[in-house]
């Protein structure tokens, strides 16, 4: 049991759009990530998303509006929706979901992380 300072953790990585895990529970990754510019349109068939913006904003965008999210908020995209990500600036958010959610969803790119990162 340690606590974790997430201002500490995203010291220690500056790319964009390759999430770093940071807990474990009950079958969840906590990952962090950074996000500048846009993701890729995908959705996660069987997993819900959480998206929690620690610093920054967020836009996530359906495919009927977008959502945009701020410091200390946060959204869950349920599983099956399609989504994509995107921030004019950087966003620094806080990812909660199944440890089976591959970042890209049903798409297999070179954004696709396979094996995030321990942080």
């Amino acid at each position: 049991m340690e606590k974790v300072n997430l201002r500490e953790k995203f010291s220690l990585f500056q790319d964009h759009w390759s999430p770093r895990i940071v807990g474990e529970l009950n079958g969840q990754h906590v990952k962090l990530v950074r996000m500048k510019g846009a993701f890729i349109r995908h959705q996660h068939d069987h997993e819900d998303e959480l998206f929690f913006v620690v610093d920054g904003c967020l836009h996530i965008e359906f495919r009927d509006k977008t959502v945009t999210l701020h410091k200390d908020e946060f959204l869950i995209v349920p599983k099956g929706v399609e989504h994509r990500p995107y921030s004019e600036e950087e966003a620094c958010v806080l990812l909660f979901e199944p440890v089976t959610t591959l970042n890209t969803g049903q798409v297999q790119n070179e954004w696709t992380k396979e094996n995030p990162e321990h942080i």
